[in-house]
């Protein structure tokens, strides 16, 4: 990482930063999102977010895919984010999305990271000594230490992007690597909501029984494996000391 440099106030930036989160809302309230969230049981409060989606036709996939992309840049938590895409495009289609806009708002926070906001980020690392050991590991072990933070929650997920774009891992690396990484989660969370999805709205209709037990069969599968990662690196990693390290 390079020595400290001056850039903008951090008065500055806290200021950029609340007044787009301002905006946001503003936008998210003048669509009524979050009247579609306060009244009602379950049901209804999907059915309205999945009326929603459907008003906006092919562009529905462009806006979540947007949301996700704003909320890796915002660092906002991507969880629910992915509930919601089980819940209204389904356990596929769901996956498929959150994919996309998971890998793209990492990627682009990564560049912010790298280019346009190099100062601020480099603050957040210096204040932070477990930041740093990110940049300590991908010097000594390279793209491995992205694959184990990645798999293991050992750091954030918002803010591992920002801090790996001030390291020396190459964007084509990153990108690569990220993407195999994150899948099982998406695939394990969407496809848990999806079953959710097939159980509010069907109506207890067989064929959607069928998918909902479908949907949690290959949930549980993947959170299975992502419970099992851990232990795996652990002894696939621990010889070389990147375990320590990370």
């Amino acid at each position: 990482m390079s020595e400290e440099r001056k850039g903008p106030r951090p008065w500055v930036k806290l200021v950029v930063v609340v007044a787009v989160i301002a905006v946001l809302l503003v936008v998210a309230n003048h669509f009524g999102i979050f009247d579609m969230l306060k009244e009602g049981t379950l049901k209804d409060r999907v059915l309205r977010l999945d009326a929603f989606f459907k008003s906006m036709g092919p562009w529905a996939p462009v806006a979540f895919i947007g949301i996700w992309i704003v909320a890796c840049i915002l660092l906002l938590p991507g969880l629910p984010i992915a509930i919601v895409g089980g819940l209204i495009f389904g356990a596929v289609w769901g996956t498929v999305w959150s994919t996309v806009g998971a890998n793209l708002g990492a990627a682009a926070a990564f560049l912010i990271g790298r280019y346009a906001a190099r100062d601020m980020v480099e603050g957040w690392v210096q204040k932070n000594p477990t930041l740093r050991k990110i940049d300590e590991g991908v010097r000594k072990q390279g793209w491995r230490m992205l694959m184990i933070t990645r798999l293991v929650p050992i750091f954030p997920f918002n803010i591992q992007n920002y801090v790996y774009g001030l390291t020396d891992i190459p964007f084509r690396t990153y990108v690569a690597v990220t993407f195999p990484c994150m899948l099982p989660g998406t695939i394990a969370f969407n496809f848990a909501a999806g079953s959710a999805r097939e159980a509010i709205c069907s109506g207890g209709q067989p064929e959607a029984v069928k998918k909902t037990l479908l949907y949690l069969g290959i949930a549980a599968v993947f959170f299975v494996l992502l419970s099992l990662i851990p232990g795996w690196v652990k002894k696939r990693y621990a010889k070389d000391g990147l375990i320590e390290e990370a």
